[in-house]
């Protein structure tokens, strides 16, 4: 029941977190047009909110350990590109186009699940519900007028970040499995933290300094109250999806988080056309719609389950082995209270990609 519990808070938060941001950073980027620096600007707000609550002891936050921060590397330089991609993608397309090509990243993920997560390939129902999203969204690519005049010029940056997030997705799932950090906070502190100098280093490619000052100096893009209104709500949504989309992330699987996702647009629709007017025209919002149905439709693969042989191995967890397995694995010190808590745990504990790690690494050692 608490587990259940927990997957319904993480799922609402996120979905409300996401939802907000994806609309609040389209209206700040109506009137500070700098993608990188107002992604930059919300990392560094999101890092300020860690440590004034570590330090005002109201959170508690891992320190930062060189182990964790190797398999985060990876994982950041796909973070980076994907809210690059995702920035640009809003300075030149309509809230629609982003949700329409996120409503495609479960097809990939699904496959990038079964290849390397440990789960089984979807079932009949599951593909069917993959293939609604792909008519939905060719669907609305016939309705949207610049994908009629500029082909898939037009869906340049939308595509990068289709490609981006369907890899992040997959691979955030299994640094969760695999990195073992004590506090929510850790894995919020590491993105933003190792993402600020990537999303730095975007913003001096794109000139973005240099058109900051020219912009001011000239009064193009100037610092309005509603400008800065929109800035700071930004960051708070971006602190919000931080510790929901970790948090969310760990209780589901990666295609099911995709889907979720894909799901909490349902909000972004609904605001994108209260307060915005560069939307879909209807027959396009219904294709949307469509693709949004599809995931609805879609159940979660089960886990491919162990071979006997491999279960007598995971059983076997008490031996001297194990603890040294634990150690490199599972990133553990010695004597550490990790240590303690895995080792005094049962096997079943552990998630099934942990599970496998383990019986693969002493198949190869055997």
């Amino acid at each position: 029941m608490r587990n259940s519990t927990e997957i319904l808070l993480s799922t609402l938060a996120y979905s409300l977190c996401s939802g907000t941001l994806v609309l609040l950073n389209k209206l700040t980027l109506h009137h500070l047009p700098y993608p990188s620096l107002i992604v930059a600007f919300q990392l560094v707000m999101t890092l300020i909110f860690i440590y004034s609550a570590k330090y005002t002891q109201l959170l508690s936050v891992d320190e930062l350990k060189w182990r964790h921060v190797k398999p985060y590397c990876i994982y950041i330089v796909a973070f980076s590109i994907g809210v690059y991609a995702n920035m640009r993608s809003l300075s030149t397309s309509n809230v629609e186009t982003i949700i329409v090509f996120r409503a495609l990243s479960p097809c990939i993920v699904a496959f990038l699940d079964a290849l390397f997560l440990g789960r089984v390939y979807p079932r009949f129902q599951s593909w069917v519900s993959l293939l609604i999203i792909v008519i939905g969204a060719y669907g609305y690519a016939s309705y949207d007028d610049k994908f009629q005049t500029q082909g898939l010029l037009a869906y340049t940056w939308p595509m990068i970040y289709l490609a981006v997030i369907s890899f992040e997705m997959a691979y955030g799932k299994r640094i969760i499995s695999s990195v073992n950090l004590k506090t929510r906070s850790g894995p919020v502190l590491y993105t933003n933290l190792l993402g600020l100098p990537p999303m730095l280093l975007l913003a001096t490619l794109a000139h973005e300094y240099q058109q900051f000052a020219h912009d001011q100096s000239v009064g193009t893009h100037p610092f309005t109250a509603l400008a800065v209104c929109f800035l700071v709500m930004g960051c708070i949504a971006a602190v919000g999806i931080g510790y929901s989309g970790w948090w969310c992330r760990d209780k589901v699987s990666a295609t099911t988080y995709t889907l979720i996702g894909v799901m909490n647009k349902c909000l972004t629709i609904i605001l994108n056309l209260v307060v915005w007017d560069q939307h879909a025209p209807p027959g396009g919002i219904l294709c949307l719609f469509l693709c949004l149905t599809g995931g609805m439709l879609y159940r979660q693969a089960p886990m491919r389950a162990l071979p006997s042989s491999s279960k007598l191995l995971v059983a076997n967890f008490h031996d001297d082995v194990w603890q040294d397995d634990l150690d490199e694995t599972f990133n553990v010190d010695d004597n550490s209270d990790d240590l303690v808590s895995l080792t005094e745990s049962s096997p079943q504990s552990l998630s099934s990609v942990q599970q496998s790690d383990y019986v693969m690494k002493r198949r190869n050692a055997g």
